[in-house]
């Protein structure tokens, strides 16, 4: 048995304890700290003894789990039939996500309808009050068949807003309103008017309700924006100690991190978030974790670390279930995540021929279509390929046409964007210069003016980069610096961008601008030193050998580190530390994501030719149950 295959082992040992250790671990999760999902207290008219229980759904409402949402609150109406709150509760639940850009589906309208109704038929002894909330939800699926979903959410915050008027008193109203104001925000309102009206409400009362899960949440909501990020720093940094049974709250805290450029913090948040959200078979919000994990991966350029998150997919596919109600990320979060993660990959990378081979997949959601043909249309462009380029421009212009007759504005924006900025590189790559120029310029000016939505950690190739890259191509380095630093203060930390501006100060002869580019290089590439003892339990490829410093990384994981920067241009010497030391999985891994890594690696190898060492018969035999081994130590060879 290799190395490889012996790590691979370890691993779902680890992961899956066998005999005696199973009932250990039987015995451990008995005494797994209690549950915790923060402080929350909803006055309703509903019986005194569902109070508690009624408490728990609407912190779980907070906190974004929908599915579990759902079930807290049929509970409820199974100890009190009469509770018409309660189907208030399932109704919100049910519209899911507020901040998800995209329509909602033709079925998750009719049960949140259907819900309301029940609500109305249950609400003989509901209070004014309750009977103000039942309306307020109502707003958003009466007459859905002929009204916009925009007029709807609108039509939501407005009455939101008059509850918390009556009610001063009743401090959820104004917690619901606030993330209310923030859903309802332009994305082009560049003064953020309803965002700070949300968190100025938010912080007041978080003052007062420290442990409160909404509060913490709708900070970094009304917050998530480049200008404001920094105001929701404390509230990430706190959210996923208030709520840590919810893998939301997990996550929730990578937005800002990101947003900041802080990418350790931001794998650490995401890593724990995935591993929950795969304990509670949340498979979509399992893959919207791994999608700004992987961002920030390729970002600290921990190749390595990324490929493995890319290789997850395959399993973690096979669970998805597109229709399934379980956390915040919807079924669209996840079609999302499979396409971006893919094309994440190639494009940070630069693999200009893996992003041109990307296969696009059929779904529902058009905008995920849309992010492959734009990767694959830069692929092409970059090497020259004009057919195959202007092929995936006509799949844009014709995804564009489709959402628009949608009704899906945002989305139909978005892949306009993406649809000029792969025209401009046609261009280019057809040698119609100041056509690229200028439509470059038109694609950066567009995506300036509205914003990134929540299911992303960002665009797959920021447009303004892209335009650097062109000036610097043609020669314009005073022009591209400008153009770099202005990608820096919207993306903060962003690899390519920090790069770029160094290669363009050392073009103009700026010694000391390009060494302090490189310094920061330096620092976001530098892996962060393991505590002694601790390993990653990740296994190493097939045919590849363990290193002694306690993680399992390959040289293949660095082969662009070395050669960072575009079109393989270098670092000063110095400029990147040994890339024997990279690669740490910073926060150790969680045996859930472990298993999808491991279960893809075995189907693998499975599949491989015998190595030229081997007998001829083929790898090991599979295993098949974690029983049929006995766990023992591992050591890296």
């Amino acid at each position: 048995m290799t190395s490889a295959r012996l790590a691979a082992v370890a691993a779902l040992l680890l992961c899956f304890p066998t005999g005696r250790a199973t009932s250990q671990a039987h015995a451990r999760h008995h005494d797994a700290p209690p549950e915790k999902l923060g402080t929350v207290h909803f006055e309703t008219s509903c019986a005194p003894a569902v109070a508690p229980q009624f408490d728990r759904a609407v912190a779980l409402l907070h906190s974004f789990e929908f599915g579990a949402s759902i079930r807290a609150f049929d509970k409820v109406l199974a100890a009190d039939s009469s509770c018409a709150m309660a189907y208030w509760g399932i109704a919100l639940s049910r519209w899911s996500n507020p901040m998800a850009a995209g329509a909602r589906t033709p079925l998750q309208l009719e049960q949140g309808r259907a819900a309301v109704e029940s609500a109305s038929r249950s609400g003989a002894h509901a209070s004014e009050r309750e009977r103000a909330y039942m309306g307020a939800v109502n707003r958003l699926y009466a007459d859905y068949e002929h009204t916009t979903q925009s007029a709807r959410v609108d039509a939501y915050e407005r009455a939101m807003a008059d509850l918390a008027a009556h009610s001063p008193a009743d401090t959820e109203a104004a917690i619901f309103h606030a993330i209310a104001l923030v859903a309802s925000a332009d994305p082009a309102d560049k003064t953020y008017a309803k965002q700070l009206e949300a968190g100025a409400v938010l912080e007041s009362l978080w003052v007062k309700q420290p442990d409160h899960p909404g509060l913490a949440h709708y900070i970094i909501h009304a917050y998530d924006y480049p200008a404001l990020a920094d105001k929701a720093r404390e509230a990430a940094e706190r959210y996923s100690r208030i709520a840590p049974s919810a893998a939301h709250a997990l996550h929730m805290p990578a937005h800002t991190f990101t947003r900041l450029g802080l990418w350790r913090e931001s794998v650490d948040a995401n890593r724990r978030s995935a591993d929950a959200a795969l304990r509670d078979a949340s498979i979509a919000e399992a893959l919207h974790a791994s999608d700004y994990m992987e961002y920030a991966y390729l970002q600290m350029r921990q190749l390595g670390a990324a490929r493995r998150v890319l290789e997850t997919l395959p399993a973690l596919a096979a669970r998805f279930d597109v229709k399934a109600v379980t956390g915040a990320a919807p079924g669209s979060a996840g079609v999302f995540a499979l396409a971006a993660i893919r094309a994440r990959y190639a494009l940070e990378r630069r693999d200009w021929a893996a992003a041109a081979r990307l296969v696009p997949k059929a779904s529902d959601f058009p905008w995920t279509e849309a992010m492959t043909y734009f990767a694959r249309a830069l692929g092409a462009s970059r090497r020259g390929d004009t057919t195959g380029a202007r092929a995936s421009v006509d799949s844009l212009s014709a995804i564009r046409q489709r959402l628009a007759a949608m009704g899906e504005q945002y989305w139909a924006e978005q892949v306009a964007i993406e649809q000029l900025a792969a025209q401009a590189w046609l261009d280019r790559a057809a040698h119609r210069d100041g056509a690229a120029l200028d439509g470059m310029r038109r694609a950066a000016e567009r995506e300036d003016a509205t914003e990134k939505s929540a299911v992303t950690p960002g665009p797959l190739a920021p447009a303004r980069e892209l335009l650097a890259e062109m000036l610097l191509e043609s020669g314009r380095g005073a022009d591209a610096l400008a153009e770099y630093r202005a990608v820096l203060v919207r993306e903060p930390n962003r690899y390519h961008a920090l790069d770029g501006a160094r290669r363009a100060a050392a073009a103009l002869g700026d010694r000391a601008a390009a060494a302090s580019y490189a310094a920061q290089l330096k620092a976001l590439t530098t892996p962060a030193r393991r505590a002694p003892g601790r390993r990653s339990l990740l296994p190493v490829p097939p045919g590849q050998h363990q290193r002694l410093n306690n993680n399992f990384a390959d040289d293949a994981d660095y082969a662009d580190t070395a050669s960072i920067g575009h079109e393989g241009s270098r670092l000063p010497p110095g400029a990147i530390s040994d890339i024997r030391e990279g690669d740490h999985e910073r926060s150790g891994t969680g045996c859930e994501f472990r298993r999808a890594v491991v279960h893809t690696r075995q189907q693998q190898w499975n599949h491989r030719a015998p190595p030229r060492h081997s007998t001829g018969r083929g790898p090991a035999q599979t295993i098949t149950t974690p029983g049929a081994l006995r766990a023992r130590p591992f050591r890296s060879q």
